[in-house]
């Protein structure tokens, strides 16, 4: 083989190791936290027809700004005079306009640009697809295409959605899972109405617009806001009336905000449309809604988003936690503590309603854990959440249940599960307010020994748990074991406390010294699980840490 088919044949090897290892990077990384998506979507407020101006509006691109193409155009064939031409399904400088080439400013131009300037560190991006004198029909998956070929015919004939391959709510899934790749989308801003009733059928289709969105992109509504625009209301308008049907979409959404129109002047030329100044305006006002209902926390550990190609800053995705105890199988009898359900991750070792841990303490996931006045617990406990944990039972027998719980309404309660299998009683707090824990009963199991899986299962809100315990009926437990050793001593030894390492005391109990507490604990607290414990002892008895199950 001569010289040169060598370095071409190398030159090919490399350049298919190159790509093997960037799709092997990409399948292992997770959207940049800190680029913050938003689909914008509506009629032709929404599409632009604010005035542009290209010295203000086109002559640089806008700070940490970017849109995913909605279709394709020639920098010539877009409004203005901007020099920058897209591509449907790329990444862009969010220059206006955005929605179509012959349209001009829009209210997301300036949502985005005050977006990045009140949220130093955020790159935002905008997903625009709005149509010019449409129906709320023309976004919902089920009715688009009958609204075209009906009361949309004219506006199909116009070519407008041909944009959109004629399918807007399709173009907005796609664009809306391709963005999701690379960022988080944070929420939607919408302007329609003009050409619909803002009735309650109205309003169920927009909600329905946004519902079947978020569904198929698998998110929560309630971290996803829905801001919508007043429409014209000052001077010679056709719609003012109808914002009072806007103002009820509060009703069909989780997270809803009302970007006001008041004060806000027409063009001069219709009575449908903002003039530039009051478009600008809109689009603060769109952020300054958005800003109060969504998540404002930076990862400060996130790369800089890549204007040009944000698959470039996505961040490495942390490999899935294998299955199996958070420390070590849990002894039984012994105290099963909340905060220690398996490893494994959500929907495997446990499941949450809400994303993110709301107390913040020990672990960091989406199972919330916080301190009140006493040790760790689990908290903001709603029905149908699940924790696992991996228990090693020491015998067969009966055992008493019991758990350590707190909440003020009476009712919040959970069950149990051994190997899927229902055991004990219902469980449920006092009623006596979230800082007092008290013990309630569960009833009682027959277990068999070994290793076993525990589910605690969440049957009615509201519950706080520290831990749940199981005792050997007519067995010695820890308990009887620590009164046995207080029986026999005298007032010359001294008190000690054994705590675990989120601080929480064990046991108090006498011994006759530092060495003496250490062997007690290492011989005599079979009701304790395998693990590291700290003997502290009155006085100048000191404190010593104590490994239990390691000997």
């Amino acid at each position: 083989m001569d010289v040169k088919k060598i370095s071409d044949f190398l030159t090919l090897v490399l350049w298919l190791v190159g790509g093997v290892l960037m799709l092997a990077t990409l399948a292992s990384a997770a959207p940049n936290p800190n680029f913050h998506i938003y689909i914008a979507y509506g009629q032709s407020n929404m599409a632009g027809n604010g005035d542009i101006v290209p010295s203000e509006d086109q002559a640089q691109a806008p700070k940490n700004f970017i849109m995913l193409a909605s279709h394709t155009a020639n920098a010539k064939d877009r409004s203005g005079s901007t020099t920058q031409s897209i591509k449907e399904g790329e990444w862009a400088a969010a220059i206006p306009p955005m929605f179509h080439a012959f349209e001009n400013l829009s209210p997301a131009d300036y949502f985005g640009r005050a977006m990045v300037d009140s949220l130093p560190g955020v790159t935002v991006g905008i997903i625009p697809v709005a149509i010019g004198a449409v129906s709320i029909r023309a976004f919902d998956k089920d009715q688009y295409q009958a609204y075209f070929n009906g009361d949309g015919k004219d506006i199909k004939g116009w070519g407008w959605i041909n944009d959109y391959d004629g399918n807007p709510p399709g173009r907005i899934l796609e664009l809306a899972k391709k963005a999701q790749e690379v960022g988080v989308i944070k929420g939607f801003i919408f302007h329609q109405g003009e050409s619909d009733g803002t009735d309650a059928n109205w309003r169920k289709t927009v909600y329905k617009t946004y519902k079947d969105v978020v569904d198929a992109l698998g998110l929560d509504e309630n971290e996803v806001p829905f801001v919508a625009g007043e429409l014209l209301q000052e001077g010679n308008n056709c719609c003012g009336s109808k914002n009072g049907g806007i103002a009820q979409l509060k009703d069909n959404f989780k997270k809803f905000g009302l970007a006001s129109s008041k004060g806000l002047q027409g063009n001069g030329k219709d009575p449908y449309h903002f003039g530039r100044a009051g478009v600008i305006e809109l689009g603060r006002r769109y952020c300054s809604e958005m800003l109060k209902l969504i998540d404002k926390t930076i990862d400060p550990d996130a790369p800089p988003v890549n204007l040009v190609d944000p698959s470039q800053s996505v961040v490495p995705d942390e490999p899935p936690e294998e299955y199996g105890p958070y420390t070590e199988p849990i002894e039984i009898p012994g105290k099963v503590q909340a905060e220690n359900y398996n490893k494994g991750g959500a929907d495997v070792a446990y499941y949450d309603l809400n994303k993110g841990n709301e107390g913040g303490k020990l672990r960091k996931d989406d199972v919330d854990i916080y301190q009140p006045n006493m040790g760790i617990v689990v908290g903001y406990c709603q029905k149908g959440e699940w924790l696992k944990y991996t228990v090693k039972v020491a015998a067969d027998g009966e055992y008493e249940i019991s758990a350590n719980v707190a909440g003020e309404n009476g009712t919040g309660s959970f069950t149990l599960y051994m190997d899927d299998q229902p055991i004990g009683t219902e469980m449920a707090n006092t009623g006596d307010g979230f800082e007092t824990f008290n013990v309630v009963s569960g009833g009682k199991a027959t277990l068999k020994a070994g290793e076993h899986e525990l589910q605690l299962e969440i049957t009615n809100d509201w519950i706080d748990i520290d831990y749940v315990e199981f005792k050997a009926v007519g067995g010695s437990g820890g308990s009887d074991r620590i009164a046995g050793v207080r029986f026999g001593m005298t007032e010359a030894e001294s008190n000690f406390s054994l705590f675990d390492m989120q601080g929480q005391r064990v046991a108090s109990f006498r011994a006759a010294g530092m060495d003496d507490a250490v062997r007690m604990v290492k011989d005599g607290f079979k009701g304790i699980r395998q693990g590291v414990y700290l003997v502290r002892g009155a006085g100048k008895a000191g404190m010593k840490k104590v490994l239990v199950g390691s000997f």
